[in-house]
């Protein structure tokens, strides 16, 4: 760094230097001193700090509890160095049941709740270590691990603990770096301490087979983790995403109502909040058919309680709740760890790979350490059992000496003995000359004898380092392990009989005044005609599109605002004919009402496009996989300018004809290959030239159709063969479909058909009917069409859509 020094001693740096340098300094900082954890023993340095600042003052397991202040005193003055409060969340967190998986603080007294209440003032609580937790500080008086001097350089501290259990996967971490973040979720000691014994055995194991020890992640507050998609990618990426799901049970009341039981939720869902979350979606009407909730939870467990109405579809209310509620949340996992001081993200093979390196070194040195310790005591005994076999001789030789160094000299010069067993014998007690005593120090030198032998074998045979950590595993699994808490089901599995899912095909049908509905393919077939409501109060609507697909299906809804929603169709109300059905805004409780231009359903989209068109004839085509992860609050589907709004849309396969009309009868039929695909974020191109006054009102797929059949506002009505509109080049006028617009009124629909189908035609009196495309008489495209007979008087025709194809 450029540095002047003025007259007046005031140093000069260049500012941009001077940020870039201080900022990764405080970036390196945080990322190692502060918010990541190490990839050896998973802990943060506080949570370290706590933890050995707990076992300096002897807090263990079977000793009476201290306070958390006093805790949190001796850590922050001796360790930590920092805030008492950022100090006491951190003992707190590792004493809550519903944050850690295996606690590591035995907290007594308020330590908080799963309702996000605070917990008491540290004055009140107590605390002392978990026998887990002993696991991971044992062997730290061993030289197992590097010591480094404290903040003022008083007294040391652990770089890192001996930990016996792979404590970064069994409790997780969570923490915000500079530049980065951690994520990691908490899994079972049992099936982790499995897959580290099988890894050690044979260390060329995969991921998969890893995954039939290590099944899943495994939270506190248990619930479901529903697919393994998620789970598999953060296992062999180290990132991944995972659904968690409440875990809701079906139960009927004394009165025969029905009522939902939530007695598991997600990992981290505040359940104080998230009854509120559903009283407030209750008296909003985005929820219906809750009559009553209260939280029964208790000692025993947690338990909320949801009345159903009477006569309410179950599985309707719980898809809306697990859809607009934390019933259902996601997880982003991050395994991002310290390794070897450097932030690193870590697949599941990595992170045990890491505790086992550890383990080996700590093991090593433990031994190395216990070596030293035995050779010494082994020497020691040597020399007692010389003392013992030649008591006589050393009594007066004892008895003799002038003083104590005489002695010791003498003693070491006789029978050739070292300083330190010279002394020994000096040091030893008259009562330890006896017979028994004898027996006693021999038995002692044996055994110690046989401890040599065994460390030597360790530390010179790699294989017996790995038996000795494997058996110590097992020894932790039979101590600490249990069953899992969180179940794991496939995408396709619905457990806790959430729903039956029925076969039959759905019809799902979409209005000008933006609601959704369903209702099964007999009862769409038995309606026919009377599909719509009749209400001569409200305004009247029309379907502007009929869609079959399948229960468990999710419908792509595309406003003329540009967005595209994605609702499950499972969610709409299946409803009957006199009825409307319920708009987006209700149905994922978005914060506006958008009118909808169209929807689609398909299961396979991978290879599709979908098709846009706007009122001013601009056009857009993009991959329909773009939009399959569209939220609750909707996702940019096309950007628009100038007051502009999406009117139509259709699917493709990339390769079909394409007609587009406007309301003043001109039509143009583009190849799509015309149209290059783009992204959401960006508008469409010119489609079609459009004349004064005039716009776009459809785009409609011509592949593998012979006709067109269009209509007008006034009834007249024609089907025209697609031969008659040739192929033009984007942004033309196209071609005229009617002669004299101003007497046929502006043309209302056209769609691309087949004689096979069958047109829906509303008209203004709010009344359906429907008509096959072979009783439509075929004319050409100049001609005015035929009147509609069922179009009288003020009557004006709303719409025609085509009759899905089953």
């Amino acid at each position: 760094m450029n540095e002047k020094v003025s007259e007046d001693n005031i140093i000069q740096v260049d500012i941009s230097q001077e940020m870039k340098s201080s900022y990764l300094d405080y970036s390196m900082s945080v990322i190692v001193g502060r918010a990541l954890p190490d990839a050896r023993d998973g802990l943060k340095p506080v949570h370290r700090r706590i933890l050995y600042g707990m076992y300096q003052m002897g807090l263990r397991p079977d000793s009476a509890y201290k306070k958390s202040a006093r805790v949190v005193g001796e850590v922050m003055g001796k360790y930590h160095p920092h805030g008492d409060m950022a100090l006491y969340d951190a003992l707190v967190r590792m004493a809550q049941g519903f944050s850690m998986r295996y606690q590591l603080v035995d907290g007594q007294g308020n330590f908080g709740s799963v309702d996000g209440d605070s917990p008491a003032a540290m004055r009140y609580t107590e605390a002392r270590l978990t026998p887990i937790a002993m696991t991971m500080l044992a062997d730290i008086e061993k030289q197992t691990v590097n010591f480094v001097p404290n903040f003022d350089d008083t007294m040391k501290e652990p770089v890192v603990l001996p930990t016996m259990i792979p404590n970064l996967i069994l409790n997780g971490s969570d923490g915000i770096a500079v530049g980065m973040a951690t994520r990691i979720p908490p899994h079972n000691l049992s099936e982790v301490v499995s897959a580290i014994i099988e890894l050690i055995k044979d260390p060329k194991m995969d991921t998969n087979e890893l995954l039939k020890y290590v099944k899943g992640p495994d939270f506190p507050t248990g619930g479901y983790i529903v697919g393994r998609k998620g789970i598999t990618d953060a296992y062999k990426r180290g990132r991944g995403k995972i659904t968690i799901r409440a875990k809701i049970n079906e139960e009927v009341s004394q009165t025969g109502r029905k009522r939902l039981v939530v007695s598991e939720i997600p990992f981290q869902v505040n359940k104080a909040r998230l009854i509120e979350q559903i009283a407030e979606l209750v008296r909003n009407r985005k929820i219906e058919g809750i009559s009553d909730i209260r939280d029964e939870s208790d000692r025993e467990g947690l338990r909320v309680v949801i009345e159903l109405k009477r006569g309410e579809d179950v599985k309707s209310v719980i898809h809306k709740l697990l859809k607009l509620t934390s019933l259902e949340t996601t997880f982003g996992i991050i395994m991002l760890a310290l390794d070897d001081g450097r932030p690193r993200i870590l697949t599941l093979k990595e992170i045990l790979e890491i505790f086992i390196k550890h383990r080996r070194e700590v093991v090593t040195r433990r031994s190395e350490f216990l070596l030293n310790k035995a050779e010494e005591r082994a020497h020691i005994l040597q020399g007692l059992m010389v003392a013992v076999d030649n008591i006589d001789e050393v009594v007066a030789i004892i008895k003799k000496a002038s003083d104590v160094d005489n002695a010791r000299r003498t003693l070491m010069k006789r029978f050739k003995l070292s300083e330190s067993q010279a002394q020994a014998i000096l040091d030893m007690k008259l009562s330890r000359l006896t017979t028994m005593e004898r027996r006693k120090i021999a038995e002692e030198l044996e055994n110690t004898l046989k401890e040599i032998d065994y460390l030597r074998a360790i530390l010179g045979a790699p294989e017996l380092l790995d038996e000795e950590i494997v058996k110590e595993l097992k020894t932790i699994r039979e101590r600490f392990g249990d069953e899992r808490k969180t179940t794991i089901i496939d995408e396709d599995e619905i457990a806790g009989s959430y729903e039956v899912i029925p076969r039959e095909e759905q019809v799902v049908i979409v209005t000008r005044a933006g609601y959704l509905k369903r209702m099964s393919e007999t009862s769409f077939t038995r309606l026919r005609s009377r599909i719509m409501p009749v209400d001569k109060d409200k305004d009247i609507d029309y379907p502007i599109q009929i869609i079959r697909c399948d229960y468990d299906d999710n419908l792509m809804v595309f406003t003329e605002e540009g967005r595209c929603y994605s609702p499950k169709v499972s969610l709409l109300p299946e409803v009957g004919g006199g009825q409307r059905g319920k708009t987006l805004r209700v149905l994922l409780g978005s914060e506006r009402e958008e009118r909808i231009s169209f929807a689609i359903s398909t299961k396979d989209g991978n290879e599709r496009y979908v098709v846009f068109v706007t009122k001013n004839g601009l056009i857009k085509r993009s991959k329909l996989n773009l939009f399959f992860n569209a939220r609750r609050k909707g996702i940019i589907a096309m950007i628009l300018k100038n007051g502009d709004r999406v009117v139509s849309g259709t699917l493709t396969t990339g390769k079909d004809d394409l007609i587009v009309s406007t309301a003043r009868g001109q039509v143009i039929r583009l190849s799509e290959e015309d149209i290059r695909p783009s992204g959401r974020n960006a508008g469409g191109v010119i489609g079609i030239k459009l004349l004064k006054d005039d716009h776009v009102i459809k785009i409609t797929n011509a592949e593998d159709k012979k006709f067109l059949i269009l209509v007008t506002s006034s009834g007249y009505m024609k089907k025209v063969s697609l031969n008659e509109f040739g192929k033009k080049r984007r942004a033309s006028m196209g071609v005229k479909s009617f002669s004299d617009i101003v007497i046929v009124g502006e043309v209302i629909s056209v769609e691309a058909v087949n004689n096979e189908d069958t047109v829906l035609v509303s008209l203004s009196n709010g009344k359906t009917y429907q008509l096959s495309v072979t009783k439509v008489k075929e004319l050409k495209r100049s001609s005015r069409g035929v009147k509609i007979k069922e179009v009288t008087g003020r009557k004006r025709v709303m719409n025609l859509i085509k009759f899905p194809v089953r």
